[in-house]
């Protein structure tokens, strides 16, 4: 079995919502490697990286989906991204 791995790549933002959104942008251009969890992204300032903000909100759904909407989501979980 592999073992499981974080990239730590810095990059600069205006704040944390739009922290997420470059880090969300990023995961999913790079999500149909079967090697990234991209769900599990998360950002943090740089002067505290042990505390991490998730991007996506990753509940888990009825039929054993999780959600892939952006943590801060108005409205319900869904499995697809709204358009």
């Amino acid at each position: 079995m592999s073992e499981r791995f974080v990239a730590h790549l810095p990059f600069t933002a205006t704040d944390l919502p739009a922290a997420r959104q470059f880090a969300g942008t990023l995961a999913r251009s790079v999500s149909f490697l079967s090697e990234v969890d991209a769900a599990e992204v998360t950002v943090s300032f740089e002067d505290e990286q042990g505390v991490r903000h998730r991007v996506f909100c990753d509940l888990p759904l009825a039929d054993r989906r999780r959600c892939v909407r952006r943590v801060d989501h108005d409205g319900p979980c869904s499995p697809k991204r709204p358009r």
